[in-house]
């Protein structure tokens, strides 16, 4: 894939006055996750399974996602590590260091891995064959990414990645956004600050016609929900909506989406953290319907729980990154067919 050509946007409104007014221009929001009664769970997850325990200095683990033989690769972020676990022997190992903070990993259906790597801020691509790591975004408009953190694919073969830093952007980087690459290699922003406030997981739905962004942002009054967005055959974005709000419980850090578009999605935590997120959104697997309902919810046993994707023959195995371990849930329902590279 080429390198891509940098595009302008429109400017956005900044400063201390249209922060203080951001949450109240958010979309209305159809549901809030808070009952927790009448759940189906059994219909849609099995039990919480731990895999692997990772060992380390320090341990932030991040962004599973499945290769074609099974092995399930996820990242430890502070420590810039890919992780490898695999399901034939069961046991864990390093798959590549020095890896530049990576957090979101995807395979393309080619088989080649997908990478966000915040420390570095931009996109990459690793050859499945040869290993060769090719850059595919690095900036826009002139200036650096803020640290790309998620990331999925539509079926035309376009990369959708969300890109934030922590609460305030820093001078010089583009604001919290979404971008898309084409497959041509150019990319560009489909959503901005201070329409999205910290998107972070980010899933297309089994008919390519929905996109669905997870808002995270762990100030008072912005944004933690699940937005939705109608996906426009030249990849734009249109007649957004929340689907389910978080607030003021911690929202959703990633997802994933099944054949029947419920989406799976890490959130909620079992202490508070030193921001203003409450403990009203569960620890754990939440699956939410099309229409925003909360269909099942199992709870995962320690913080914090990060994100999770399909793998596994019928990929029916939910893989789930959790703070310093590796979980899996069976499923009733498959993920989608392009979580199985070469489908």
């Amino acid at each position: 894939m080429p390198r891509p050509r940098f595009y302008s946007r429109r400017r956005f409104l900044q400063g201390a006055s249209a922060a203080a007014a951001l949450y109240s221009q958010s979309l209305p929001a159809s549901a809030k996750p808070t009952d927790y009664s009448g759940l189906q769970t059994d219909r849609y997850l099995g039990p919480v399974e731990v895999l692997a325990k990772v060992e380390d200095e320090e341990v932030f683990t991040e962004g599973p996602a499945v290769d074609a033989a099974g092995n399930v690769l996820f990242t430890n972020v502070p420590v810039s590590k890919i992780h490898k676990w695999d399901p034939k022997t069961r046991k864990l190992s390093v798959y590549r260091d020095s890896t530049n903070e990576t957090n979101g990993l995807y395979f393309a259906p080619d088989g080649s891995l997908l990478a966000c790597e915040g420390g570095a801020a931009r996109v990459t691509s690793t050859d499945a064959a040869t290993g060769k790591v090719e850059v595919l975004a690095e900036g826009f408009r002139g200036k650096r990414f803020a640290k790309p953190n998620d990331l999925c694919m539509d079926g035309k073969g376009r990369i959708y990645f969300t890109s934030r830093t922590a609460v305030d952007d820093p001078e010089g980087e583009n604001a919290k956004a979404v971008y898309r690459i084409d497959p041509d290699g150019t990319v560009d922003q489909i959503l901005a600050f201070p329409d999205v406030h910290m998107p972070n997981g980010i899933v297309t739905s089994p008919d390519n016609s929905k996109l669905y962004v997870i808002e995270a942002h762990p100030g008072a009054d912005h944004h933690r929900d699940i937005r939705v967005y109608d996906l426009n055959d030249d990849g734009s974005v249109s007649n957004g909506k929340v689907l389910i709000d978080f607030y003021p419980g911690r929202s959703g850090d990633g997802m994933c989406i099944d054949s029947a578009g419920n989406l799976y999605v890490a959130a909620g935590l079992h202490n508070t953290r030193n921001t203003s997120e409450t403990l009203d959104t569960k620890p754990g697997i939440h699956v939410i319907s099309p229409n925003g309902k909360l269909l099942a919810y199992r709870e995962t046993p320690e913080d914090t729980i990060t994100n999770c994707s399909f793998g596994g023959a019928d990929l029916k195995s939910l893989y789930v990154a959790c703070g310093t371990l590796l979980l899996h849930i069976s499923t009733q329902v498959p993920g989608k067919s392009n979580y199985r590279p070469g489908a």
